[in-house]
């Protein structure tokens, strides 16, 4: 049976991020993601984590430049020098925190810009992270975003992520399955899900449209976290979505699936 962890950039938001930790493990979950860590001091994560006695078990690469709209580096042409300090600071942040998972975000391509150029920068960005995950004991994970929610994202195809896993062909770069994200993008999750499994290493889910818990939206989670369970995964799933009345009234869709057992 896979396993339950809590995203704390978008669930407790009515706490402090230090606090999260505790209110996660209370509430049944094994295990937490930080998506951003990096706007909080590291030791104080630190020091959350070891309190709560909870797993970190993923955090993002750094997004770049806020305000200029960044949203991750790697597929940026001429700037492999500033997505390698990125990666250095996400390694940093993971080995403190003991997450042995790395999102290494794709970024925006404009409108118009040489796609050949991003492909090339992505694909070769790509590939240093995974050695350089490697040489960590991390595993990097590719995950496709919706371009409705993040407009001009690069890596808006699960085809085109799986076969940027296929062709690095590295252990240390696995596929992010998140299934909010393949609902809007392709639709078909349980097929896709099925297909993509040699190569998923980490699940995410939240009903849609409105990005809330399962159950609340157009999603058979059901069928869908039984298809995953029948599977043989047996990682994480983390709940990565905006609750609709408070995280813990939120949490009924996850009862059969083991949060708040021993």
């Amino acid at each position: 049976m896979f396993k339950l962890a809590a995203n704390l950039d978008w669930l407790f938001q009515e706490i402090p991020m230090t606090e999260r930790f505790a209110a996660a493990k209370r509430a049944g979950f094994k295990g937490v993601e930080i998506l951003f860590p990096y706007h909080h001091a590291l030791r104080d994560l630190v020091a959350a984590r070891e309190a709560a006695g909870i797993d970190v078990i993923l955090v993002n690469t750094p997004l770049g430049d806020d305000a200029k709209g960044e949203k991750g580096l790697a597929c940026l042409p001429g700037r492999q020098a500033d997505f390698r300090a990125s990666v250095a600071r996400a390694l940093e942040f993971a080995k403190a925190l003991g997450a042995p998972r790395l999102h290494v975000v794709a970024g925006i391509m404009p409108e118009g810009a040489d796609r050949k150029a991003f492909d090339a920068a992505y694909r070769e960005n790509v590939r240093y992270a995974a050695d350089a995950c490697g040489a960590a004991g991390v595993v990097a994970f590719l995950e496709p975003l919706n371009t409705r929610d993040n407009p001009g994202f690069y890596l808006r195809s699960f085809d085109l992520a799986a076969e940027v896993v296929n062709d690095v062909a590295s252990p240390a770069l696995r596929f992010q399955f998140d299934v909010y994200h393949c609902q809007i993008i392709h639709g078909d999750l349980i097929r896709r899900f099925e297909a993509l499994r040699p190569l998923i290493g980490h699940v995410q889910v939240a009903d849609v449209p409105e990005r809330s818990e399962p159950g609340s939206g157009e999603i058979n989670y059901a069928n869908v976290l039984a298809t995953i369970a029948q599977s043989g995964y047996d990682g994480w799933v983390s709940a990565e979505y905006r609750p609709k009345a408070g995280t813990l009234a939120g949490l009924g869709w996850a009862k059969p699936y083991g949060l708040g057992s021993a």
